[in-house]
């Protein structure tokens, strides 16, 4: 079974909470239930992750392929805009990566448009609400297939 880490960046805990009108209604643990069936039902092993901390990403990301994972979906969240640390970290992950955002950061502020991760990311999802997170896995189902 293909295994697909997920790691969520900060503030995404607050989801259901934080700016619905922006990022949608679904809580953290709604949309982690959406992976999971996904998951089941495309036959992928599924660990969802959360923090406010980049430090701890970037262990994650950093350690995910001698975990045994085949790939990595993330929404890095505002240190999408930031991190070269988390850019480099998926580097060194050396796995394909789904880069995903609930709104469109093209579609918001300046400082939103530019993403660290894109340039790496094999997948980009964005302005799909919670189910972006389906629509990446099902394309990384794809990408792993081949």
């Amino acid at each position: 079974m293909k295994r697909i880490l997920i790691l969520n960046g900060p503030n995404l805990n607050m989801l259901g909470e934080r700016e619905p009108e922006i990022y949608g209604h679904e809580t953290l643990g709604d949309i982690k239930a959406m992976c999971e069936a996904k998951g089941k039902e495309l036959g992928l092993g599924i660990d969802f992750r959360q923090s406010n901390h980049e430090g701890e990403l970037v262990e994650w990301a950093q350690g995910a392929r001698k975990a045994g994972f085949n790939a990595i979906l993330i929404n890095a969240a505002a240190y999408t805009h930031t991190s070269l640390a988390i850019h480099d970290a998926l580097k060194v992950a050396a796995l394909p990566v789904a880069e995903v955002h609930l709104s469109d950061p093209k579609k918001r502020e300046e400082f939103r448009h530019f993403s660290h991760i894109e340039a790496l990311a094999d997948i980009y999802v964005a302005g799909q609400g919670a189910k972006g997170y389906v629509l990446a896995l099902e394309q990384l189902k794809k990408l792993l297939k081949d």
